[in-house]
């Protein structure tokens, strides 16, 4: 199809520029030869002078095709031959064309009868060689033009996609370090069940590894997702921890129905909520709360998720894969378009702080 709409084009731009060009040279040469005082049939004067142009306006495409095959840019005797030879050809084509039309319309008024064929046709073919040659020279250096311009159009073309490609990729690995640390995290939470006697707690526990495992599958070649099934994700996910730690674990979630349809990369809140888990609630013995909120501001989408757990510089465990893997992720996909903030949150707790273009 690219194929067909470029030679559709190069059609209509040869059209039009000979045509101008026609049109250019024939009032030109009309209205000089006027001012001069000279007489002749201007009517028919100006019929040949647009008509004379046929030939190099049928020939163009041809000479375009020789340019793409055999390539000024990397000359040899052969092209050079090559290139020679058609020229040649078309000033003879030509110069019989002009001859023909002068002999049809006589615009030079001659004695009747004219010059015969044969002595116009040698004499147009032995003027207008060098013009031919210019000519010939100008329509292949605009092919080379048009080229070089499509081909550089092409290669940063190429260039964004591979970047992309490689975008792509390089998220694509990155989530699928999430998948096997959030697996690990989940089966171990079954094996602690199991050894504490809980026997279904632990097969509760499975259950919802499930349903965590199967919407992994579904939403395996996107890079983002609506909130609103990102929260679908959580809650199974948050079903797994709250079978291992029971009342000790308390979720708040604040996110408006009107943002539920905002684009975010996928599994993006999995690891935030499990890092506050992590120093929030499995790191002391009491209970504690995890409270997730979103809200949109200045085309931003905000998401937040606070432990009340002990500051940063108490936590006993460095951080995880996780947290490393969300910044590594969101700088890929937004590049500084976003904001990611671990801090402490006054007077007790850590805080996730993440911002987003908004987006549905």
């Amino acid at each position: 199809m690219d194929l067909l709409e470029n030679s559709r084009a190069t059609l209509r731009w040869n059209a039009v520029a000979w045509a101008a060009i026609a049109l250019f040279g024939a009032t030109q040469t009309v209205l000089v030869m006027h001012a001069e005082g000279m007489h002749h049939a201007w009517g028919a004067l100006y019929l040949t002078l647009l008509l004379s142009w046929l030939p190099w306006a049928a020939a163009t495409p041809f000479v375009l095709a020789l340019g793409e095959r055999f390539r000024i840019e990397r000359p040899h005797v052969a092209t050079i031959a090559v290139h020679l030879a058609a020229c040649l050809a078309i000033d003879v084509a030509g110069a019989a064309w002009i001859a023909l039309l002068e002999r049809l319309l006589d615009p030079w008024m001659t004695a009747p009868g004219g010059a015969p064929f044969l002595a116009l046709w040698i004499d147009h073919l032995s003027n207008n060689i060098l013009q031919s040659l210019f000519l010939y020279g100008a329509v292949l250096a605009a092919g080379y033009i048009v080229r070089s311009r499509r081909r550089l159009a092409q290669q940063q073309v190429d260039a964004v996609l591979m970047r992309e490609a490689l975008t792509r990729a390089q998220l694509e690995a990155l989530r699928r370090q999430i998948e096997p640390h959030f697996l690990f995290n989940a089966l171990n939470s079954a094996v602690v069940l199991m050894r504490e006697g809980r026997s279904e707690a632990a097969v509760d526990t499975l259950v919802a590894l499930s349903g965590v495992l199967r919407q992994l599958i579904e939403n395996s070649p996107r890079q983002e997702v609506a909130l609103g099934e990102e929260l679908q994700f959580l809650a199974q996910y948050l079903a797994i921890q709250k079978t291992r730690f029971a009342d000790r674990l308390q979720v708040e979630i604040d996110v408006p129905d009107a943002l539920l349809d905002a684009r975010v990369p996928c599994l993006v809140l999995q690891p935030l909520i499990e890092n506050a888990i992590r120093h929030g609630i499995a790191a002391r013995a009491g209970a504690g709360c995890v409270r997730l909120t979103a809200s949109c501001a200045d085309t931003h989408l905000h998401l937040s998720v606070y432990n009340d757990g002990p500051a940063l510089a108490q936590a006993t465990a460095p951080q995880g894969v996780g947290i490393a893997n969300v910044r590594t992720r969101l700088q890929h996909l937004y590049g500084d378009a976003f904001a990611f903030d671990l801090r402490d949150a006054p007077p007790r707790g850590v805080e996730a702080a993440l911002s987003l273009p908004y987006r549905t």
